[in-house]
């Protein structure tokens, strides 16, 4: 593929050594547009960017390679999309930093579709894994595309739900979309550039540094109607996306959780400071003035189960010993009941010889 002009402009001015985001608007502003800025004099310039960048822009320094883009676009599934794109999620355009160009892999018709941003804890229970994929399916069906960030977790949890709806999913991430962060959700994310789209506005080869994943944050927030924290430590980057999300005057809506989990302790913050308890997915629509279809799943209970010991259990993780002094049962009995129930999906094992219910 032969890069047009006026993409070979936005590509080159986006990949200038030192040109952020800020001063790259900037100069759009002052000259407007890529094509412009470049055919500009050093000292024009430095009226709008310092010496330096203006040095950079003329020297043609830069932290990508062009070329490599135009390889990579011969695939028709990838794209980079610009601010004066029609496709360009406008959306963003109303945040305080949209970011110049963004790279595209899979469907460019959600970036403008409306969103819901699910996100939460790497190291999610299973019972908060399929909160979030259960939630993420219902809202998928009533017409909200789920965006989330690609990580272990919650988000991974998200994406497949987003998958399994009519909506779809956007995975945002923070690293160039020539590589897959973490490795382990490989298969999803290939599964989301065929069915949804990976979105990120980092260079092609950008490695997952820790810098990245904040900023990443803010357009998973901005493209968004709303964002739901699912599960969540108090250090849990979501708490992030939940607070850029609130600045930006999104809604914000939490799941709460037992009192003595710590992944319950930041959504229940969250809940304290106003943002609003979910425990259906239809309260979400509701708040965000949008239609419940008939049907759509609550989000809470992914099943049904009457066997017997689930009376016993709740849904905090407990050891065999615990379970077998509530129910009255011996110890054998209770793990074979355990290893049905697991096999069943209502229960699943957990690190440290727990179990927790989760349906």
């Amino acid at each position: 593929m032969v890069l047009s002009p006026d993409l070979a402009a936005w590509l080159r001015l986006s990949l200038t050594s030192g040109l952020g985001g800020e001063s790259f608007r900037k100069l759009l502003s002052a000259f407007g547009g890529p094509e412009q800025v470049l055919g500009a004099s050093r000292s024009a310039l430095t009226r709008v960017v310092n010496g330096k960048l203006a040095d950079a822009i003329l020297d043609g320094e830069m932290h990508g390679d062009p070329a490599a883009v135009e390889t990579w676009l011969t695939d028709a599934t990838n794209h980079v999309v610009t601010l004066a794109d029609a496709e360009y999620p406008q959306a963003l355009l109303l945040t305080p930093d949209p970011p110049p160009l963004i790279y595209v892999k899979g469907r460019l018709d959600l970036l403008n579709n409306a969103a819901i941003a699910i996100v939460g804890s790497r190291n999610a229970t299973a019972q908060g894994k399929l909160t979030a994929e259960s939630f993420a399916t219902a809202l998928s069906n009533a017409g909200l595309s789920v965006i989330s960030g690609l990580a272990l977790g919650i988000d991974a949890a998200a994406h497949r739900g987003g998958l399994a709806g009519l909506s779809s999913t956007i995975a945002i991430v923070g690293t160039g979309l020539d590589k897959v962060y973490p490795a382990r959700n490989r298969d999803l994310a290939h599964a989301i550039a065929e069915k949804g789209a990976l979105v990120s506005e980092f260079a092609l080869g950008t490695p997952p540094l820790a810098a990245n994943f904040p900023r990443r944050n803010r357009l998973i927030s901005g493209m968004t109607r709303g964002c739901l924290v699912v599960e969540a430590a108090m250090s849990s980057g979501s708490l992030i996306t939940a607070r850029i999300a609130n600045e930006l005057g999104k809604d914000v809506f939490a799941i709460p959780g037992s009192i003595h989990s710590t992944l319950s302790k930041g959504c229940h913050v969250l809940i304290k400071q106003g943002a609003k308890l979910v425990d259906d997915a239809s309260d979400i629509l509701s708040e965000l003035r949008l239609p419940v279809p008939a049907g759509v799943a609550s989000g809470a209970d992914a099943g049904t189960s009457t066997h017997p010991l689930l009376a016993h259990m709740a849904y905090d993780p407990c050891d065999i010993d615990t379970l077998a002094g509530r129910a009255g049962l011996p110890v054998h009995e209770i793990s074979a009941a355990l290893v049905q129930l697991e096999l069943g999906g209502a229960v699943a094992s957990l690190p440290g010889g727990l179990w927790q219910r989760i349906i």
